[in-house]
This record gives C-alpha cells, structure tokens and sequence, in this order.
C-alpha cells in the first residue's frame, strides 16, 4: 500500500520550521555578540588615542628639550639663530649696511644705516630667539648700553658659557659658541671683518659674558 503524497508536508513543515527556529537563534546570538562587542572596540579605540596622544606630547617634549637642553636658556637659541647667519658680508664691504643687515636693524629702536652693527646684530639674535634685549625690549645699539642693562639686570658675569653675549670693552660684543679644551672662546660675531663670523677669542680679551 502506498503513502498519500500529502502524507509527508507535515513532517517535511514541522523540519522546515524548526530548522527556521533555530537560523533565528543563531542569528540573534550573532547580533548580542556584534552589539555588546561595540563598546568594548569603542573604548579600545579611546585608549589608543589617548596612548598617542601622550606618546606625542612626549616626542614634542623631547624635541624641546633637544633644541634647548636648559628649558629657559634663550642663550642657546639665540645662538643657534646667529651661527644660522655666519658668511652674511656687508654690500659694498666697508658700508656697514647690507639687505640682511638692515633686517637686524630692525629689533633695534632708533637703528639706522652705516652704524656699527655688532650690538643690532645680538639684539637681533636674541630677538629671534624670543628674549628681546633692553628693559622694554626694544633692543640696544651700543655695547655700553648692553653692559649697562646687563649689570642693571643681575645679567652680568665673568664665567664664559655657549650662549652667552661676550663683550669686548664698549667697542664690541659677540655670542659665545663653545669654550673649548685649550681654554679658548670660539665665537660668532657680527660687524667681524665686514661680515658674520665665526671667530677664536681668549677670556683674556674680554670684559664680562652676559646671560640672556
């Protein structure tokens, strides 16, 4: 005797359904994994911004440190600032004026052209390296008036060090570079054989250092 074709949709539905069931299950778990995963990834990914952020923030330290290893010494940068300047000739040689001199006479109240520029040429330095020289700032023109604002200021001093201005009497004044092992100064001086040099002094030769 032979079975009705009708006879199997029920087994073959009921498989059928709860074949579905269990798909729903399975999909619901899936999406209560996808869901509760999301803050997790969320937060991971805060942390790992904040992580860079501080590893950042430490390389930008670094790197200031790096530049200026004494974290105030304006010396240091002014320094680096006047050596960036070494080979600058006066145009015609002799003139005590040029288009990179002008630009010195510029951190200078009062500057003008064909004067002796050692003096415009520190101020400037310090200038650029954001430690303007004088009591408002302004600058200072003369070596004696540097020496005078130095004193006047507790900047005075007769120990040489990278950074320092050196000066020589009222005539002269420089920033000192290195002092080297045979108790010389190397120097960078301005209004120096018609230009920006790089110069040997002995302490010797000079009348006090002054700390920016």
């Amino acid at each position: 005797m032979s079975t009705p074709a009708d006879a199997v949709i029920p087994a073959s539905f009921t498989d059928a359904l709860s074949r579905m069931q269990q798909l729903e299950a399975m999909v619901g778990q899936l999406s209560n994994q996808t869901f509760s995963a999301a803050p997790t990834a969320s937060a991971a990914v805060a942390q790992s911004a904040t992580t860079f952020q501080q590893a950042l923030s430490a390389a930008t330290a670094s790197q200031v440190g790096a530049v200026n290893p004494a974290g105030t010494n304006a010396g240091l940068t002014a320094l680096q600032v006047a050596e960036t300047q070494v080979g600058v000739t006066e145009q015609p040689p002799g003139s005590n004026n040029g288009p990179q001199i002008a630009q010195y006479r510029t951190a200078t109240q009062g500057a003008y052209a064909g004067a002796p520029w050692c003096a415009y040429f520190v101020s400037w330095c310090a200038r650029e390296a954001g430690a303007p020289i004088g009591d408002q700032g302004q600058g200072l023109g003369s070596v004696a008036e540097i020496t005078d604002w130095a004193r006047s200021t507790g900047r005075l001093t007769q120990t040489p060090a990278p950074g320092e201005l050196i000066l020589f009497g009222t005539e002269h004044v420089g920033i000192v570079k290195s002092v080297n092992a045979d108790g010389s100064l190397t120097t960078v001086e301005g209004n120096a054989s018609n230009g920006v040099r790089e110069e040997t002094r002995w302490p010797s030769e000079a009348t006090g250092y002054v700390t920016l």
